[in-house]
């Protein structure tokens, strides 16, 4: 199989990312299996959610503080208050600090990566961005390169937390998220039509997705 390619933005002899740069074919030439990128994907936004809504136990609920009918002779099954979870607006059972996370195995998250990121190598929506492209910060070149490789948006940009001529370059770019591969989710790879990766960037993205 031959390796991927990607075209080097920004470089001194590139003229629109018509110079290409091979890629690791392990890691963007691997296979896409939706099921673990959809599982995964679930999994990152579940992490993100609070589980800080607003709901009241039976020791909060208000009222309720007589017994709603005798111990005995009714028929009826026993009760010592109406904010019981049992009864209409009553108290919540597991009303504080409701976790929504979602296991998904280490080996999953790496092969879903490895899927999504082979994704944008597969349908021409990955770019590298060189190291020397930006001398100063400039959004308004920023945005010419971007049109200049005229991908679709949202762009994810993964940059070192070094590169901050980079950062502050593309930060005010509509629809465009920065990011760094530590925190490199499958959501944002997915959620992105188009993706950027700096030379400096790629040896961790890469490792990321193999460790």
């Amino acid at each position: 199989m031959a390796a991927p390619k990607a075209p080097l933005l920004g470089g001194p002899d590139d003229e629109a990312g018509k110079k290409d740069v091979a890629l690791e074919a392990a890691i963007f030439a691997a296979e896409l299996k939706p099921h673990v990128v959809h599982e995964t994907v679930r999994a990152e936004l579940n992490a993100r959610r609070a589980g800080t809504r607003g709901v009241k136990t039976r020791g909060l609920v208000a009222g309720g503080r007589a017994k709603p009918w005798r111990q005995k002779g009714t028929g009826r099954a026993r009760a010592g208050t109406i904010r019981a979870p049992q009864f209409t607006g009553g108290g919540v059972t597991f009303a504080v600090g409701r976790v929504f996370d979602q296991k998904v195995n280490r080996k999953a998250r790496r092969s879903a990566l490895r899927g999504a990121l082979s994704s944008h190598a597969g349908n021409g929506t990955l770019g590298l961005l060189s190291a020397d492209a930006f001398d100063s910060p400039s959004t308004k070149q920023a945005k010419a390169l971007v049109e200049g490789w005229a991908k679709d948006a949202p762009l994810l940009l993964v940059v070192t937390a070094e590169e901050e001529t980079l950062i502050k370059s593309f930060r005010n770019l509509p629809k465009t998220l920065i990011t760094v591969p530590s925190e490199l989710e499958v959501a944002s790879v997915v959620w992105a039509r188009s993706l950027l990766i700096t030379e400096a960037a790629l040896p961790l993205v890469q490792g990321r997705a193999t460790t």
